[in-house]
């Protein structure tokens, strides 16, 4: 496995430095920081996010004292929740907006005095399926001046012309400042990433203690994780069969997904255990998504589609799953949670 310890004493090698290279190319940034989970990567950040605002995208020089505003989607991941928790002890200020509501977003926005704001947003969200409004981001970023961050771990090799992710599907790769990732996804390894400027890159060397005093990722790791970035960026027959399989389900439960994540929601706990059993016994592993992922009665089978999968594997799985739930009473499920509302709370 190669040396044991943290990145900053002895475990840097050529091999995570490729990878470094090879993802702030994918993500079209400057550098990058690799980070042993992408957990630990949305902590690092958020923490570093918290000791200073001195980096925004306007070049100004901080006032002293000065907050650092962070604005979170409802629906964003656990792990940049925590991250924020922790940043909140340096006296950060946060706010919560609807989930992927602009119009909410604006409004606290406008109301803010403080000059140094950060938004924060999964790009595709893994609970639910549905993207970011990447766009509408951009242009409120134009408009405030904020610094953007898009956590793009289940778009990045999925989304994109080049495998880039959400950012590049939507044309927007400049105006994202700070993209985080995780190589447990699309690339099917282990580990996380921050792809930034240099500039940030040292900042969250420095300050950003899930990165500086955590173990590092094994060699044989680091270079798996470059192969498979290599590969996905190359061979694009792989998103193309994805999107696909996107298709092929839509067409046969008539559910209008917009992703390749698929969450039906069955309600109570007792009956997702049931369905995901019976989808178990009929060939398919599908989980059930329960408390305290998700709010209670609430519970859903969530559906992953990837490029291995073909029309048999998705008739065979959609006719399981008629036996268990009524795709008729299925939705998209969109601005479920409330900002107010048991997920979102900090």
């Amino acid at each position: 496995m190669g040396p044991r310890g943290s990145a900053l004493i002895c475990v840097y090698t050529s091999h995570h430095r490729l990878l470094e290279s090879c993802l702030a190319d994918l993500k079209k940034k400057e550098d990058c920081l690799l980070c042993p989970t992408g957990f630990a990567a949305n902590m690092a950040l958020m923490v570093a996010l918290g000791s200073v605002g001195s980096l925004l995208p306007d070049g100004k020089k901080p006032l002293k004292n000065e907050k650092v505003v962070i604005f979170s989607d409802a629906l964003n991941h656990a792990s940049i929740i925590d991250g924020i928790r922790l940043a909140d002890r340096q006296q950060v200020q946060i706010y919560v907006y609807k989930h992927c509501d602009m119009v909410h977003l604006n409004t606290l926005l406008s109301s803010c005095t403080l000059q140094k704001k950060v938004v924060v947003s999964d790009g595709l969200f893994s609970m639910d399926g549905d993207f970011a409004p990447i766009k509408e981001l951009a242009e409120l970023r134009k408009k405030h001046g904020f610094l953007l961050v898009i956590d793009d771990a289940h778009g990045t090799l999925v989304c994109g012309k080049n495998g880039g992710g959400v950012a590049e599907e939507f044309n927007c790769e400049s105006d994202v400042d700070i993209c985080v990732g995780t190589l447990s996804k699309a690339a099917g390894c282990q580990g996380g990433f921050i792809a930034c400027s240099k500039k940030w890159k040292q900042l969250l060397q420095s300050r950003g203690r899930s990165f500086i005093f955590s173990t590092a990722l094994p060699v044989p790791i680091a270079a798996a994780a470059h192969a498979a970035i290599v590969v996905g960026k190359k061979e694009k027959w792989r998103r193309k069969a994805i999107w696909r399989r996107v298709q092929d389900f839509q067409a046969l439960t008539k559910i209008p997904i917009t992703s390749p994540i698929i969450s039906l929601v069955v309600g109570s706990e007792e009956n997702a255990l049931i369905a995901s059993k019976h989808i178990l016994e009929s060939g398919f592993h599908v989980t059930a998504i329960r408390p305290p992922t998700v709010p209670a009665n609430s519970c859903r089978l969530r559906v992953t589609l990837s490029a291995a999968h073909t029309i048999d594997d998705l008739l065979k799985l959609t006719t399981a799953l008629s036996l268990c739930i009524k795709f008729k009473d299925i939705g998209v499920v969109t601005n479920f949670y409330k900002a107010d509302g048991y997920y979102a709370k900090l």
